[in-house]
């Protein structure tokens, strides 16, 4: 009779199953098991449960899909075939909840919104009113200096 159980090597039993990661498991791209080494290392609790470095994976692995989908609309929109942090900044900044998110992160190389203060912009509306009122006007002053 083997002691081992069913984990152990013992030399008789079924062959060995390949390894599947916990990542595969959870059909995620972003590593499960080496956020699970790094909230061990970070000391962030004294026990850190399965499931908790699955659900960290998920939702980087969502806001990274989510940022970049949005960056590389801004990189097309600029007729480019690359991202550059430029387009990373339009794409943070233009999102009402990620730039809520991501309010105190400064991006190297990344510039900032186009924005011009509607104060600072010529007031269309009321010069165009204007020249309609002075029109009649200076057609009329030509006469006047003509006598």
């Amino acid at each position: 009779m083997d002691s081992k159980g069913a984990g152990g090597k013992g030399g008789r039993g079924k062959p060995k199953k390949k390894a599947v990661s916990k990542t595969v498991k959870a059909g995620l791209q972003f590593p499960v098991g080496r956020l699970a080494r790094y909230l061990k290392k970070g000391r962030y609790a004294q026990r850190i449960g399965s499931g908790a470095p699955v659900y960290l994976a998920a939702v980087l692995e969502y806001l990274a899909a989510e940022v970049l989908e949005l960056a590389g609309n801004a990189a097309r929109d600029n007729k480019k075939n690359r991202i550059i942090p430029r387009h990373i900044q339009l794409a943070i900044r233009n999102d009402e909840e990620l730039g809520k998110l991501l309010s105190g992160v400064t991006i190297a190389h990344g510039g900032v919104l186009p924005n011009i203060h509607q104060v600072l912009l010529p007031k269309k509306s009321a010069e165009k009113a204007e020249k309609k009122e002075k029109a009649p006007k200076a057609a009329k002053s030509p006469a006047k200096e003509s006598k």
